[in-house]
């Protein structure tokens, strides 16, 4: 069978879809959790099912059959193009993907047979897209993460997710995914699931509460009150129906009819207070979520951002609402893969800063662990490049996380981070007021650095505020900050509580800022003709900052780049340095060293003295060392010359053989620093073929696992048959044996297939004859031609019936009939003994008294 994604089957079209429209994943033991909600299911619900479940594409499913055991409700397997109907049950084929169009099914070839191919994902993603807040999943038994992401997006619509409590299910993988991704509204048995649906579904709706009914309003802000005391933050700028939308939902998981009803609740579980919260954030996203802007940044815009700075630069980026982390590693990806191109890549860097208001979002984003369903999103050459594999998730390699700072931040509130080359904010938007969105957008322009990039949702636009930004390009939501306008306007839609951040206006900076460069430049001009030549370092000698000009002390080493102060030093300062430094490690107080002769290029001397000191405070500076140069006139130092004493000359020998040593050792230890860094290598290089060869074995892992679903989900189809046909066929061997007629069932080659109870009255037949002929067996018929009349039988297809009488003088109709398959294929014979001695008995009888009535009319006419 095969399908596509555009179909041009005709189809008349239909409206809108106006009735909910249930929709049930299941895998691996997902069999029996079905049967169990379809049977609580009434007939007139009003609710259309369709039931996604991981089958064996290589076979026919089963499905249909076995479900329209359990309900009233027609139950069909989906065709392409076939609409949907209240109060039916739809089954996926077993070999297709499905979506949902205009009211019509849409089915297309699974990408891939088995492995990650994952059509809850993808029905229920589609079902969320067409019905919205129409739209319930339930995820039901099975192994793997299908129908998490799928969860998500009804969810995010507005719609009910439901999945079965894990203890409950054969195979707890697909439930629990689903919880631990805060996907689910509920989680319960299979049971009670359709009264609860049937319950949130036809609720009654308040949305129109608070401008109805006094007081309505006031319960609202009180629900917002009771947010704010309890979260520390406020959504009293958020949209009033998105608000009450989702106060909807978590009411009408409790049934209840009112906001009065519902702000004691709140009170008194303060997990519930988490609850609604974590509703309102609506933390919905994905890897590369709109494809063409992504690709767009990397053919356009990241590549003119490098073309403008030839030289290099680190850009910034900040991505406020950022949820989970997809778009920020999304961002760092595409920006990695457009730099590995540039010559030299390593002078270009891009800091991205992630934020958003949701603790636990931040925590679960910093992991940087995703579930095996982005394989969906992310092509198979990103996840091989971006991604290790960790038993069945993925996680985010280092130099991709490295690139990023997860933070917690009210973007409402809190101050903005600015100086950036992008910001990006998508769909947050649309869920703020009006007043709110008038003072984020000037925000995010002052964040910006000229000719920055704002990238917004789909559904998010500048609004007012043109003039602050361009469009890019018509098709996509990306813009180009402007410099155009009156600051003092900007400036007038700032938060107050940011204001700190706000840049003065013009009258101000005259008075306020001039001073303050001024100071600045002082301070900087001082620095450069007053302060020593200085360097940082750590207790390894590495050099972390450097401040002055210590050319005149220190050269770059020959070869691989070194920062290393050893390295570094000039000759006359390189062993000096070392002692100083690991004196100033076990000292408390500044060390010096006065007195050095630095010999220059040209051959002059100068003189040097050294200082050192170990850093205590600050904190962040704890442990390291700050070393000064100093350079001095050659008189004014102690005279360094060859002394005429003996014993000085031994000693300053014993000295320059001690430093030759030293040489030499600090040669041995650059050698073996080579052969470890080569060993290193090496490993690193095992290391990545273990890797890659893990990688092969958890993809065959996935391909085994999904083939085992499928089997089991087989299994469980043929153990039904199994048992139905057992039923059938206790049934069948109860009504033989009740007819008390001897039968025995034999094959074409009149082999015993089977024989009923009565059977072995006539034949001496036990249990281990089957598929014995049925010649070899002893009987106490007077029929020698019945195998000969057998075969006749198969032959023409025409039943025999002969009156046969045994050796201990009973009777029986022997009837010989063809035996024919489900199929209509003759496949042997059965054999009838009907027992008709007392027919016989009586037959004689009648005859006796027939022939005896004869004779005395004879002799009555034969006498005179």
């Amino acid at each position: 069978m095969t399908y596509s994604k555009h179909s041009k089957a005709p189809a008349p079209e239909v409206a809108a879809i106006d009735f909910p429209v249930v929709a049930i994943g299941a895998s691996a033991g997902g069999l029996d959790p079905i049967i169990a909600f379809l049977t609580n299911v009434p007939p007139d619900s009003g609710i259309a099912y369709v039931v996604i479940q991981h089958l064996d594409p290589t076979q026919k499913a089963m499905l249909p059959e076995l479900l329209q055991r359990a309900t009233s409700i027609p139950v069909t397997e989906i065709t392409q193009r076939a609409a949907l109907h209240p109060n039916h049950i739809y089954v996926i084929p077993s070999n297709a993907d499905l979506g949902l169009s205009k009211g019509h099914f849409v089915l297309s070839e699974p990408l891939q047979l088995r492995g990650h191919r994952l059509p809850i994902n993808g029905f229920f993603e589609s079902l969320a897209a067409e019905l919205g807040e129409l739209a319930v999943g339930v995820i039901l038994s099975g192994m793997g993460s299908d129908g998490t992401r799928g969860l998500q997006a009804i969810k995010q619509a507005g719609g009910l997710t439901l999945a079965q409590h894990p203890d409950t299910a054969k195979f707890d993988m697909m439930p629990q995914s689903a919880i631990a991704a805060d996907a689910v509204d509920l989680v319960d048995i299979p049971d009670k699931m359709p009264e609860k649906i049937a319950s949130y579904l036809f609720r009654g709706s308040f949305l129109e509460l608070p401008g109805k009914e006094p007081g309505g309003r006031n319960a609202l802000q009180e629900i917002v009150a009771l947010l704010s005391e309890h979260t520390g933050n406020s959504f009293t700028d958020y949209k009033i129906n998105t608000v009450l939308r989702r106060i909807e939902r978590r009411m009408s998981l409790y049934q209840m009819t009112s906001m009065e009803e519902y702000i004691p609740y709140l009170r008194n579980n303060p997990s519930e207070i988490d609850l609604l919260f974590k509703e309102l954030l609506i933390g919905v996203t994905n890897f590369f979520r709109d494809a063409k802007v992504w690709e767009y940044l990397k053919i356009e815009v990241f590549p003119q951002m490098l073309a403008a700075h030839p030289e290099g630069r680190a850009f910034k980026a900040w991505i406020p609402a950022c949820s989970t982390g997809e778009e920020a590693y999304t961002l760092a990806m595409v920006f990695h893969e457009v730099v590995a191109s540039s010559k030299p890549p390593s002078k270009y860097s891009l800091q991205i800063f992630a934020t958003d208001l949701s603790a636990d979002a931040i925590d679960r984003a910093r992991q940087g662990r995703f579930p095996p369903t982005i394989v969906s999103d992310v092509s198979a050459e990103r996840l091989e490049r971006f991604f290790l594999q960790d038993k069945s998730d993925y996680l985010v390699r280092k130099e991709i996380r490295n690139m990023i700072i997860f933070a917690q931040q009210n973007i409402i509130s809190d101050p903005p981070f600015t100086k950036l080359d992008i910001l990006c904010c998508r769909n947050l938007l649309i869920y703020l007021n009006a007043k709110l969105q008038q003072r984020l957008i000037p925000l995010f322009h002052y964040a910006l650095n000229r000719d920055g990039i704002l990238l917004l949702g789909s559904a998010d636009t500048p609004g007012h505020f043109s003039e602050l930004f361009a469009p890019l390009t018509t098709s996509t939501r990306l813009y180009r900050r402007l410099d155009n306008l009156a600051r003092q306007r900007l400036l007038t839609y700032f938060p107050t509580k940011v204001s700190s951040a706000t840049p003065p206006t013009p009258s101000d900076m005259r008075e306020v800022s001039m001073p303050g460069r001024i100071q600045s430049h002082v301070e900087q001009l001082l620095l450069q003709k007053y302060s020593p030549a200085a360097v940082l370092l750590n207790q390894d000698g590495d050099i972390l900052y450097i401040n002055g000009r210590t050319g005149a002390f220190l050269e770059p080493a020959a070869g691989k780049a070194n920062w290393n102060i050893h390295a570094m030093a000039r000759d006359g300062l390189r062993y000096e340095l070392a002692g100083l430094i690991k004196l100033a490690l076990q000292s408390d107080t500044q060390v010096c060293l006065k007195g050095l002769v630095l010999k220059e290029q040209a051959g002059k001397a100068q003189g040097v003295d050294l200082t050192a000191e170990a850093l205590r405070q600050p904190d962040a500076l704890r442990g390291m060392v700050f070393v000064t140069f100093a350079s001095v006139p050659l008189a004014a130092t102690p005279r360094r010359g060859r002394s005429p004493n003996p014993k000085v000359l031994e000693l300053e020998q014993e000295l320059i053989q001690a430093r030759n040593e030293i040489q030499a050792v600090r040669d041995e230890m650059q050698t073996s620093r080579e052969e470890l860094k080569s060993a290193n290598e090496e490993l690193q290089s095992t290391n990545e073929e273990l890797q890659s060869a893990n990688e092969e074995l958890t993809t065959s892992k996935e391909e085994m696992q999904s083939l085992n679903e499928e089997l089991y989900t087989v299994n469980a189809e043929l153990q039904s048959k199994v048992d139905d046909l057992s039923l059938v066929n206790s049934d069948m061997k109860n009504l033989l044996n009740s007819t008390d007629i001897a039968t025995i069932f034999l094959d074409s080659e009149l082999r015993i297939r089977r024989f009923t109870a009565p059977a072995t009255q006539i034949y001496k037949l036990i249990q281990t004859d089957l598929r014995r002929p049925l010649s070899d067996i002893v009987n106490d018929l007077d029929y020698p031609d019945l195998e000969t009349d057998a075969q006749e039988v198969i032959r023409s297809l025409v039943f025999c019936e002969r009156q046969v009488q045994t050796k201990n003088g009973r009777w029986y109709t022997v009837r010989i009939m063809p035996y024919r398959t489900v199929e209509n294929v003759i496949d042997g014979v059965v054999v009838t003994f009907i027992n008709i001695t007392e027919s016989k008995l009586l037959e004689a009888e009648l005859r006796l008294i027939q022939s005896g009535a004869v004779a005395n009319r004879g002799a009555r006419e034969s006498a005179p």
